[in-house]
């Protein structure tokens, strides 16, 4: 078997290194293909040496530009590679260009796709993560899915529960690897050495880049309002560039520079930031990604969005959206400092993600998968047989393998009353409310 894994940024990165190492643990012929996308020393060899995983076989170098001229570059150097490499299964990670890129390359030369963080949706169709990640979905084999509530959402959109592994989100098992690696190497970026981070309390670490922040005068008016108000608080703020240039423009970095609590820095290295953001009492952002790694880390979050394709932060309570609204961002901010009960139960919040062993239950899906010939993609060889969708209320002791086993049927979904539930081989469909295909 052959293991095709297509990066482009640094997230994909973090999150795909605990499979990558699973795959080469278990030997398993793998190649990685690394679209090149970034330009920054983040995404350089060293990058990956960092994190102690090899240096990808292939950089498309396709550097940044628009969609569609990013994506069709891409997909020009991924389709030529993997006619040549002709891999099992092609992994893809999250909502990036490079996964739109790589899953509709394989999928037109049929070629399984294996869709890593797969079902997450924030319903808005604006974001371009959000047409990426749906697209992958609709081409791809395996779905590894990170929580039941984001099974649910391709339950909903008609994809069948057969190919769909609640794995946990490969964040965690990044997330304890890679601080392990930090805390060896301490802080190496001078500016944070500087602060002496490691004696700093009340650390309220920001992060800000998203356009409907950054670009919207009224809203982040609002946000620097709000920081200028938490003067108890020492936040770090390592500022995009981007970022940096609209707060001039708008007349807002001078001011915020000279405030005696904030410390504004360049950008830093991943291993250097998760390592501040252990150290943080909270996390104000608006990051998808931080979401992820704050309620792992058991730091409580504030989010700068008024949605969030990660909600199960949000329902565990590690998590508040506060919006770009100045009175909740420092209202939960101080609740967060000298509320012990509050912060507390946001700090000890159940992680939706699983415990770290997400890249495990990836990799032995794909080697099962495998096995039995699932990945192999070829025409259908028979005339597609008829099927009725139907629905019940079941109402005696029956798990669902056995119903579908008997009725010869597919479930699709189940309703206990209060929720949905995914429909897992053995649960027990007692008083539940069904939906299926029956053949």
């Amino acid at each position: 078997m052959k293991i095709a894994t297509i990066l482009g940024t640094r997230p994909e990165i973090i999150k795909m290194a605990p499979i990558i190492d699973e795959i080469s643990r278990r030997d398993i012929n793998q190649i990685v293909l690394h679209t090149g996308q970034h330009y920054d020393k983040e995404m350089s060899d060293n990058f990956f040496r960092d994190l102690e995983i090899p240096t990808p076989d292939y950089n498309i170098h396709v550097g940044s530009g628009t969609h569609g001229k990013q994506t069709g570059l891409m997909m020009k150097g991924i389709e030529e590679i993997l006619i040549e490499e002709k891999p099992d299964i092609v992994l893809v990670q999250g909502d990036t260009n490079a996964v739109l890129a790589g899953a509709l390359v394989a999928s037109k030369l049929h070629i399984a796709i294996g869709h890593v963080e797969a079902g997450l949706r924030s319903f808005d169709m604006t974001m371009p993560e959000e047409v990426n990640r749906r697209a992958a979905d609709v081409t791809s084999t395996m779905y590894f899915i990170p929580t039941e509530q984001s099974a649910i959402n391709l339950l909903a959109e008609g994809f069948s529960r057969k190919d769909m592994f609640i794995t946990g989100n490969t964040v965690v098992d990044a997330c304890f690897r890679h601080l392990e690696i930090a805390k060896k190497r301490g802080f190496e970026d001078d500016s944070l050495n500087d602060l002496d981070i490691e004696n700093m309390e009340n650390i309220l670490t920001l992060t800000m880049h998203r356009a409907e922040n950054v670009d919207v005068k009224e809203r982040v008016t609002n946000i620097i309002g709000a920081i200028k108000e938490l003067d108890e608080m020492n936040i770090i703020f390592p500022i995009h560039p981007r970022t940096k240039n609209t707060l001039e423009n708008f007349g807002l970095f001078d001011e915020l520079n000279n405030l005696p609590h904030v410390h504004i820095v360049k950008p830093i290295g991943y291993l250097d930031f998760l390592l501040l953001t252990s150290k943080s009492t909270l996390i104000l952002t608006d990051s998808g990604g931080l979401q992820e790694e704050a309620i792992t880390l058991d730091i409580p979050a504030l989010t700068l969005r008024y949605n969030t394709e990660r909600p199960e932060t949000v329902t565990a309570g590690g998590n508040i959206l506060v919006g770009s609204d100045k009175e909740a961002i420092i209202d939960n901010a101080r609740k967060i400092l000298h509320d012990k009960e509050f912060a507390d139960i946001m700090k000890n919040a159940q992680n939706p993600y699983g415990k770290g062993n997400s890249a495990k239950s990836t990799v032995d899906a794909i080697e099962k998968y495998y096995s039995k010939g699932l990945l192999d993609i070829k025409a259908p060889e028979e005339v597609m047989g008829s099927f009725t969708r139907k629905m019940a209320s079941i109402h005696e002791d029956i798990i669902v393998s056995d119903f579908e086993k008997n009725e010869n049927a597919l479930i699709r979904m189940v309703f206990d009353g209060q929720k949905m539930c995914f429909p897992s081989d053995n649960l027990n469909l007692n008083g539940m409310m069904i939906t299926y295909d029956k053949y």
